[in-house]
């Protein structure tokens, strides 16, 4: 849903010390929490944007048009005692080819951002972010099998084994195709992760633009999240059903406009009451506010939804990076003087920070 355009830098697409001294303690269960993917209850933390820019520039070029993490922007949000980085990237870059073999100097950058995060004993999310499609073709379609996507999974389980440092996305807001479509698609992708051996935590994001606010309202084929994600099922019980929701107006992530709190908490009071009638459990993906006083009422009530649910297995804030500094939402700190941005405040509450 997040869609903010960044121009000259790249673009997203439309519509869209001592840190053995840091314990982190549950924004859910308010329990002491332990570092890495899959002991960790919660997972919280900060998506770390920059290698999805420029999707119109494919390769493109590195650090010119789009770029990976500071490994120094991830210590400091683990000192804010955030333990989870998603990290976005695009499906043509990490592999030009369907069905062909990844991308050596891709694949490093990914590597070395998730062996970084195995250095500070977090987690990384691995999130294909590509809205359903490849080089503008979508899943499903004769261009694009749903194979093609259990090809390009299975060469990143075989390139990151380790389930304890990393997590995978399956697909960031899969707009471009139905959500019965996605639906079964995820279905497709997940078993085949399990038949190849996968131990990984998996992240399935609902359909369309996983909106929150729009669970329960059918799309073109008539069919809604609610709908085709109640029956949703792993063999090895280790996933979480992905929502996002943005506070502006149109719950885009492009405005600095917000919506009452009181239709965010009944958003998040309406996501959990699913979670527990389907037995499924929960992960917030992307959320994000700009700064006035009613957008940061409603980044509150977002983080209050989740507090004390067991619904909840964690978040992560849309968005952090260095190529960040006009976005309103993001909470990458100042430049000048390090200072965090306000939003994070209402996020340290959310994550309690035990030292």
């Amino acid at each position: 849903m997040m869609r903010y355009l960044f121009s000259g830098i790249g673009r997203r697409l439309l519509r869209r010390a001592g840190f053995a001294a840091v314990a982190l303690a549950g924004l859910l269960c308010g329990q002491l929490a332990v570092a890495g993917c899959l002991d960790t209850k919660p997972l919280v933390g900060v998506n770390l944007s920059g290698a999805e820019f420029a999707p119109d520039k494919l390769p493109g070029t590195v650090f010119k048009d789009y770029t990976y993490p500071d490994p120094a922007d991830m210590r400091h949000f683990q000192a804010q005692g955030m333990n989870t980085f998603r990290l976005p990237f695009l499906w043509e870059r990490i592999q030009p080819q369907l069905f062909g073999a990844l991308d050596a100097a891709e694949l490093k950058r990914i590597s070395d951002t998730v062996a970084a995060a195995r250095s500070m004993n977090v987690c990384v999310i691995l999130d294909v972010h590509n809205f359903g499609q490849y080089r503008g073709q979508p899943i499903g379609s004769p261009a694009v099998s749903r194979a093609a996507l259990s090809d390009l999974w299975a060469r990143l389980l075989t390139a990151f084994p380790d389930p304890a440092n990393t997590a995978f996305g399956l697909m960031n807001e899969p707009s471009q195709m139905s959500v019965a479509d996605w639906a079964a698609t995820a279905q497709q992708t997940l078993d085949a992760l399990r038949k190849n051996g996968a131990k990984q935590l998996i992240l399935v994001p609902g359909g369309g633009w996983s909106g929150a606010h729009s669970w329960h309202v059918k799309d073109r084929s008539g069919v809604s999240n609610a709908d085709a994600f109640q029956a949703f099922h792993d063999p090895a019980n280790n996933y979480l059903i992905e929502a996002h929701q943005y506070a502006d107006g149109n719950y885009s992530g492009t405005g600095s406009d917000c919506v009452d709190p009181a239709r965010l908490s009944t958003v998040m009071n309406d996501m959990t009451q699913w979670a527990h009638t389907t037995k499924q459990r929960l992960f917030l993906g992307e959320f994000g506010v700009a700064v006035n006083d009613q957008c940061l009422r409603d980044l509150t009530a977002i983080v209050n939804g989740m507090k004390g649910e067991p619904a909840w297995g964690g978040w992560t804030y849309w968005a952090a990076g260095k190529w960040l500094a006009a976005y309103p939402l993001s909470i990458q700190p100042e430049q000048s003087t390090g200072a965090d941005k306000p939003q994070m405040a209402i996020l340290k509450n959310g994550i309690g920070v035990v030292r």
